[in-house]
């Protein structure tokens, strides 16, 4: 039965999105039916399509009290909002139901695993979140919360976690044809935890071990942790919050990483053999993946990052998008990610030019706009005499712009944004070290209304950034100092 409170956002919703216009939403990125998004939740393939729920504020484009947002694609990148699956409505998740995962049961229901959060006023007058894990099962429009719930509380933790940081279940099933889920947590040392949670039936749940410690290795509490098989090694994904630098692999604030490993199945033991960053760019968190019908892992994340939320400067009626979703593989020890294949289908009007040689700068008829797909491969015309920079601008008209560029000598690939429009001093650069040979780079950057994800060297790295500036500002330059030799092939996505 639905609930007051849901009954009101699903209305509410359905009612405020006509004031949306189709061009001032991103083309291919999902963003929220109205106001506020953010984690991606439940991101799975049920019923013959793709199901993506997401944290969601629907009456402001600002954070608030926490629903499910739902939308459902056959591609992946056209998607149909659902109404909203979940609301804060019951006793123990009154302030929010917070993220979670999705699994199919074997009667065919849906079941989402989240986390319900209640604010508990402290003896010291400070009020805290207190976090457990609730389950809700549906036909993938309506769910009904299950009676047993919370089905892990404080009482499930090993001793000394929080019980104010124990969120973001991410739930599979067994090829034992158990249930598992992994939940971020902070121990003692005030950290962050992976922990481990087994069920028989998907409602039963109980603690088994502490898959993974932080110990202060990368930032604090560790969000949103992801756990599969990938190419035959084990992924674990996390997104840690207050991260500092590691070179240049971890940047400040809140961020995403992924450790390689190896796992005992039989007695759920994680070996960690590597780590790495996921994203180089500016905007992303708290990433989700699922296994489609075809055998591919598939990764969405939150285009966004949480120290440069809502400028004040920005009026509108939703704020949040979802990033491209990445097909994911191994290679060569390294985590790589592509932009889905569907996306293809989507990419009209090739304009080619190949083997151009070129300095200063450089335009070339029929490569611009904001909704494309473009190709770069960079080589140096003499390997004796490697070029010094290259950039590429794009969103570019006389007054703004936001770049990519690679410096060769130290190896250093930048994306800046500070000339796009923005009058605050947010974020507006990130850097990244990259492999070239000689100058020799490849690079496909996919522009939407609102973000630029720059995959690097086939997905080898990928920098993903949110661009706010005019719809009009669909030029691109090529930039060079020294001679470079350029291959560019540029599609519209229609």
């Amino acid at each position: 039965m639905t609930s007051q409170i849901l009954r009101e956002a699903r209305d509410y919703e359905e009612t405020f999105e006509k004031g949306i216009k189709e061009q001032e939403r991103p083309a291919f990125h999902l963003s929220p039916r109205v106001g506020w998004m953010n984690d991606p939740n439940g991101f799975s393939f049920y019923d013959g399509k793709y199901h993506l729920f997401y944290q969601y504020y629907p009456y402001d484009s600002h954070w608030g009290l926490m629903h499910w947002g739902h939308a459902v694609s056959s591609d992946l990148l056209h998607w149909e909002y659902l109404p909203a699956a979940l609301a804060p409505d019951e006793a123990y998740d009154k302030d929010g139901c917070f993220s979670g995962s999705a699994v199919t049961l074997p009667d065919g229901k849906q079941l989402l695993m989240y986390t319900g959060v209640v604010k508990e006023t402290q003896e010291d007058g400070s009020v805290c979140e207190v976090q457990r894990q609730c389950i809700a099962t549906g036909d993938g429009i309506n769910y009904e919360k299950y009676a047993g719930n919370p089905v892990l509380t404080e009482e499930d933790l090993p001793e000394g976690s929080s019980r104010f940081d124990f969120r973001d279940p991410k739930v599979w099933q067994g090829s034992d044809g158990s249930y598992y889920a992994v939940v971020g947590n902070r121990p003692a040392d005030g950290s962050g935890q992976i922990l481990l949670f087994e069920s028989p039936d998907g409602f039963d749940w109980k603690f088994h071990k502490i898959l993974c410690s932080n110990k202060w290795r990368y930032g604090r509490m560790w969000e949103c942790p992801d756990f599969f098989e990938l190419d035959g090694k084990q992924i674990l994904i996390v997104s840690p919050q207050d991260m500092l630098p590691q070179g240049f692999e971890y940047h400040n604030g809140n961020g995403t990483v992924c450790i390689i490993g190896n796992y005992d199945e039989e007695n759920k033991n994680f070996v960690e053999e590597r780590n790495q960053a996921i994203d180089y760019g500016i905007d992303f968190y708290a990433p989700q993946t699922m296994l489609t019908p075809d055998g591919r892992r598939i990764m969405i994340g939150w285009l966004q990052n949480w120290d440069t939320c809502n400028p004040s400067t920005i009026q509108t009626s939703w704020f949040g998008q979802m990033s491209l979703p990445r097909e994911l593989s191994i290679k060569n020890g390294r985590l790589y990610q592509t932009p889905v294949r569907e996306l293809e289908a989507m990419r009209k009007n090739e304009v080619r030019y190949m083997d151009v040689t070129f300095t200063d700068t450089l335009r070339l008829n029929g490569i611009k706009g904001r909704k494309i797909d473009m190709e770069l491969e960079i080589r140096s015309v003499d390997d004796s005499n490697v070029y010094q920079k290259f950039a590429v601008r794009f969103a570019q008209d006389a007054d703004y712009y936001t770049s990519v560029s690679f410096h060769p000598h130290d190896s250093i690939l930048k994306i800046d944004r500070k000339f796009s429009g923005s009058r605050r001093a947010v974020i507006h650069q990130r850097r990244s070290l990259v492999r070239h040979q000689n100058g020799r780079i490849r690079m496909r950057l996919i522009l939407d209304r609102f973000s630029a994800e720059l995959f690097v060297n086939d997905g080898e790295q990928v920098l993903s950034a949110t661009i706010y500036t005019d719809q009009t500002a669909e030029g691109i330059l090529f930039l060079s100092s020294g001679l470079v030799n350029m291959d560019v092939v540029k599609y519209d996505i229609i």
